[in-house]
C-alpha cells in the first residue's frame, strides 16, 4: 500500500485505497490528482516526494468524497500549495460536514461524523480547465458525485476517478454509491469510447482498455433497476425497498452502508420516476413505490 507505480514518462498513481494520482511538471515540480483518504494517507504522500526531491505545487481534486480529500489539509499545511475542487465539491470540500449531511438528509449524528464520510476542511479554490498545467484536459465525469471530472495528462494518461468500479468491487458491495443515475449512465457510455495510453480509475485496476469494465459497470446498474422494479410489484415504502435489496445482495446494515446505500437506492428511485418506470403514491400519510 502507497507505493509509487510509474505508467508513462510523466504520469503516476499511489497505491491507495482510492489511488492517488501524481504527474510531474518539471524535474522538481509535481501535481496530485486527490490525495487520500486522512491525514496518515497525506504523510505517506510527504515521504514519497520527500525521497524523490519533488515539490507538490497543487492539488487537483475529481470530486469531494472523503476518501479523496483526506490528504488535502496536512499535505497543503506542510506544502503551502493549492488545492482545487470542481463546480457544487468545491464547497463540499471546503465545508466538509456537508456530504455526511447530505448523505443523511439532516444533521449528521456522531457515528456519520468521522474521517471516512467528513475529510478535514481545506482552502480550495474552484478547479477549472485555466488552472491546471499546460497539456491538461479536464473531463467532466459526472453521476457519481454531483461535479465529479477525471484528466487526461500531456503524456495521455486518463484519471477516471470514480466513474467505475473493478468486478471485485462490484460483487464486494454490489451497489455503488451514485448521487444521478441518469448522469452516472452517460459518463459511462462516453468512456466506453475513450482511448487513452493508460486508463487509472482509483477503484480499479490501471489498464489501457477500458470499454469493458465500463459496460459491466453500465450492467450493473440496469440490474439494480431491474430488481428495485420487480420489488415494487406492490406498493412499498423506502425502508421495506433498501430492507429487501439488503437481503437479496447479502449486505450488512451499518450506519455508513444505510446512508451510503439508501441514498443510492432514492436516486435510483427518482430516476427510475422520471423514466415513467415507478410512480409515488401516498397511503396513511406514508410515501410508497410502486411499478408501472
Amino acid at each position: 500500500m502507497f507505493e509509487l507505480i510509474q505508467v508513462s514518462e510523466q504520469s503516476y498513481y499511489i497505491q491507495s485505497p482510492a489511488k492517488i494520482g501524481l504527474v510531474k511538471l518539471g524535474e522538481q515540480d509535481v501535481c496530485l490528482i486527490d490525495s487520500g483518504n486522512d491525514k496518515d494517507a497525506g504523510r505517506k504522500v510527504r515521504q514519497i516526494l520527500d525521497a524523490n526531491g519533488w515539490r507538490l505545487t497543487a492539488i487537483y481534486n475529481t470530486h469531494s468524497n472523503a476518501d479523496h480529500i483526506g490528504g488535502n489539509q496536512y499535505l497543503q499545511k506542510q506544502t503551502g500549495c493549492n488545492v482545487y475542487a470542481p463546480g457544487i465539491d468545491c464547497a463540499f470540500t471546503r465545508y466538509p460536514v456537508l456530504e455526511p449531511s447530505f448523505l443523511y438528509g439532516g444533521y449528521p449524528f456522531k457515528e456519520l461524523r468521522h474521517k471516512f464520510l467528513m475529510a478535514q476542511p481545506s482552502d480550495a479554490l474552484e478547479l477549472t480547465q485555466e488552472v491546471l498545467p499546460d497539456g491538461f484536459q479536464m473531463i467532466p465525469l459526472p453521476g457519481h458525485f454531483f461535479d465529479m471530472v477525471g484528466f487526461r495528462t500531456p503524456d495521455d494518461v486518463i484519471y477516471l476517478a470514480d466513474c467505475l468500479s473493478s468486478r471485485e468491487t462490484l460483487d464486494k458491495y454490489q451497489i455503488g454509491f451514485i448521487y444521478d443515475v441518469a448522469a452516472y449512465l452517460k459518463t459511462l457510455e462516453t468512456v466506453k469510447t475513450m482511448q487513452a495510453r493508460m486508463f487509472v480509475p482509483a477503484h480499479a485496476a490501471a489498464t489501457d482498455e477500458i470499454a469493458s469494465l465500463a459496460q459491466l459497470n453500465i450492467d450493473k446498474v440496469m440490474e439494480i433497476a431491474e430488481k428495485i422494479t420487480d420489488i415494487c410489484e406492490q406498493p412499498l415504502c423506502f425502508e421495506s425497498i433498501l430492507q429487501k435489496l439488503f437481503s437479496d445482495y447479502g449486505l450488512v446494515m451499518t450506519y455508513e452502508q444505510y446512508i451510503l446505500v439508501g441514498s443510492t437506492v432514492r436516486s435510483y428511485l427518482a430516476w427510475m420516476k422520471d423514466r415513467g418506470k415507478i410512480n409515488g403514491l401516498f397511503e396513511n400519510n406514508k410515501l410508497l413505490w410502486q411499478r408501472i
